[in-house]
């Protein structure tokens, strides 16, 4: 059985959380936490599970406060409704996020990659984990953008590209451009490198929506929907601009 605990301040979120886990067989849940300072003592009085899902904002602080001051020698996969947490939950033992509300097929897709790190024996020590966290780039494929009073969820796949404008990062879509949470430095991390690449010091494009690409006197990349600036590909980027198209 796979040992895993919870740490969620939100009782019915918890109780949610726990009947989907419940589906799966090969999983136990040994724990619910709702604090910091219970994570803190529970962590440092027990056995680490295998896998731990944690929300990040918890009623007396955020969740990686515990994990700061009792390193866990489990799996972490994060689930919050505050996507300007997730590049710090990357660099915590963590191996994905869920954004809430958590859907059926990403938490099953959660536990599949929980599991493909797994040996045989279902058995890793810490220094492994780290290895394997290294080794598996975690990257973005949901970014929460706040409307108003209300919040909703884009899926990376959707952007045309990134672009930053008055120390704002915003993302395109079809629809319009949200302001997010992010930077670029921070997105060039965690985007996938595939579809994704930063042209210059103001914008990531993603390569699902070029339309055009203008050669003379420099580069300059048309999208199917951008922002009305015409995109410019930095001198310095365009060698590593034109292999990126090809690889």
């Amino acid at each position: 059985m796979i040992k895993t605990v919870i740490i969620e301040d939100e009782k019915p979120a918890s109780r949610k959380l726990e009947r989907m886990l419940n589906e799966f067989p090969e999983i136990e849940v040994v724990a619910k936490i709702e604090s910091v300072e219970e994570g803190v003592r529970w962590f440092s009085e027990n056995e680490h599970p295998q896998l731990i899902f944690s929300d990040i904002v918890l009623g007396d602080g955020l969740s990686f406060d515990i994990f700061e001051k009792v390193p866990t020698k489990g799996f972490i996969i994060y689930t919050t409704a505050f996507d300007q947490y997730t590049l710090k939950a990357f660099k915590l033992n963590s191996i994905d996020y869920l954004l809430k509300p958590i859907l059926e097929e990403d938490l099953s897709g959660a536990v599949e990659k929980f599991k493909s790190f797994l040996p045989s024996d279902n058995s890793v020590s810490s220094k492994e984990i780290k290895q394997l966290i290294k080794t598996e780039k975690t990257t973005l494929s949901r970014i929460l953008v706040k409307i108003g009073y209300n919040l909703k969820i884009v899926q990376t796949h959707e952007v045309s590209c990134f672009f930053s404008e008055n120390k704002i990062v915003y993302l395109q879509t079809r629809e319009r451009a949200y302001p997010s949470d992010f930077t670029l430095d921070e997105l060039e991390d965690v985007l996938d490198q595939k579809n994704f690449f930063r042209v210059n010091r103001q914008s990531i494009v993603n390569s699902d929506y070029i339309k055009n690409i203008h050669t003379s006197p420099t580069y300059k990349v048309e999208l199917e929907f951008q922002p009305q600036e015409e995109i410019t590909v930095s001198r310095d980027r365009v060698k590593d601009f034109k292999d990126w198209l090809v690889g």
